[in-house]
């Protein structure tokens, strides 16, 4: 990442993370093993969730790391690709659904103004 809005995460920087709070760190790590791990869901499509998660939380981070798990996990370019589409349209579809707050606060004033 070139961005400087985003520094680097090195080793340094994980290793500091660690220090700061080990148990925790651990803790962490053991769940995103668990989490990750075969189940339910094969490796492979958790990956692609992630993806599609990380786009909708906008980490760059996790979008670069899942991204490359993803693909490790046997995931293609054009899979991946759908996984952010879903995405796209998922966080677009939030805005539309949401319009219904809007819309039953307008219907609940008094006014001539039509759309």
């Amino acid at each position: 990442m070139s961005d400087p809005v985003y520094p680097a995460a090195t080793q340094d920087i994980g290793a500091r993370r660690r220090e700061l709070a080990p148990d925790i760190h651990q803790a962490f790590d053991e769940f995103s093993r668990q989490v990750f791990a075969d189940g339910a869901l094969p490796q492979k499509t958790k990956q692609l969730i992630a993806v599609a998660v990380a786009h909708v939380t906008q980490c760059p981070y996790c979008i670069a790391g899942h991204t490359k798990l993803a693909h490790r996990a046997g995931a293609g370019d054009a899979e991946i690709m759908e996984a952010i589409w879903v995405a796209a349209e998922m966080r677009a579809g939030g805005a539309f659904a949401h319009s219904t707050i809007a819309l039953h606060t307008l219907a609940g004033h008094d006014h001539d103004h039509t759309g």
